[in-house]
């Protein structure tokens, strides 16, 4: 990883070939219920950077908290290679996040990523993991970003922080992405980085029939991954919904904003969506409110206030109508499966 690298190496190396690129040692601990996409995506760029180069660059161990086997999120079983005690000399570490966050029995993991940076290794989130370096007091000053999902959990207990929508965030030696298949996207940044590396990057992403998605792009939410590209009006109106959860805007305003006439804001939203605009604007808050049931430890008055709802008793019809349970009961549910 670029930032791990001494300056006097870039230097040296900046403009010499693949075959002259030192080795990189990576390590991914891997915490229970880990994001097993967010592995794959990860190390298959490093992976096939190395068959490229036809030696091993990138050098990747799995990581445990203790040795044993870790289960990740979808139930598939993972033996690592060490545990944290045995793990060091890494030029970076990635915390592959786990889903739901655990906030309890996560000290020793504390203790060890806190160890890491002191040595001197950059460290990385993916999906959840920026939580852990957040909770570490490791993200402090730098820029990152968590799945959308977790982004209000982290800034409900890290107000301080500066957390963005983007894919993915490189600040100096703070490596952050958001979930799903981000995790490419932020290897491939990284290794285009690497002195020499442009080229490399390129062709991997040409391997993996995968496109170029910049540092710039930000992570679709809710009803917007629906529509595609096609339909930039629509796309902004859905932002500005999204933007204006918690002081609502009236159909007319929206229209007003993006620049077309409310009759054919309505028109688009059912040929595209199969909805008006008031039923997407209210799932919209729905869904930002079954996040932060689940997420934070919002009280029900907070969550209503959050999502724009007045009356305790239309939000909670509302929310009842959309998910076909209670939002008390809804959270219990979810807790429980914690």
């Amino acid at each position: 990883m670029p930032s791990a690298t001494h300056p006097s190496e870039k230097t040296k190396h900046r403009h010499s070939g693949l075959h002259d690129l030192r080795v990189l040692r990576i390590g991914f601990l891997l915490l229970e219920n880990f994001s097993l996409i967010a592995l794959g995506t990860a190390v298959d760029p490093l992976r096939i950077a190395n068959m490229l180069v036809e030696r091993v660059v990138y050098e990747y161990t799995l990581i445990g908290a203790n040795g044993d086997v870790v289960r990740s999120s979808d139930g598939i079983r993972v033996i690592p290679d060490v545990s944290m005690p045995e793990a060091s000399g890494f030029d970076a570490v990635f915390v592959v996040g786990p889903n739901p966050i655990p906030r309890r029995g996560i000290g020793a993991i504390m203790d060890w990523l806190r160890l890491q940076a002191r040595r001197g290794s950059a460290l990385g989130g993916l999906d959840t993991g920026s939580y852990f370096l957040a909770r570490a007091g490791l993200l402090n000053g730098y820029r990152c970003t968590i799945h959308w999902e977790d982004q209000d959990t982290l800034l409900e207990q890290f107000p301080k922080l500066t957390v963005s929508n983007r894919l993915y965030e490189v600040d100096r030696d703070r490596y952050t992405c958001s979930g799903g298949v981000a995790p490419l996207d932020l290897m491939v940044h990284l290794l285009a980085l690497s002195p020499g590396s442009p080229a490399l990057a390129a062709r991997v992403l040409e391997l993996l029939v995968a496109e170029r998605r910049g540092h710039e792009e930000r992570q679709v939410t809710s009803l917007r991954q629906y529509i595609g590209d096609a339909h930039a009006k629509l796309d902004e109106a859905l932002q500005v919904m999204e933007s204006n959860i918690e002081e609502t805007l009236t159909i007319a305003e929206i229209a007003a904003f993006v620049k077309v006439s409310q009759r054919q804001l309505e028109r688009w939203f059912q040929e595209r969506l199969d909805k008006t605009p008031a039923q997407a604007y209210l799932e919209i808050r729905l869904l930002r409110a079954r996040q932060l049931f689940y997420r934070t430890g919002l009280t029900l008055e907070d969550v209503c206030a959050r999502t724009g709802f007045t009356s305790l008793t239309h939000f909670s019809t509302r929310y009842k109508a959309q998910f076909n349970i209670s939002p008390i009961a809804d959270r219990r549910r979810y807790q429980k499966t914690l």
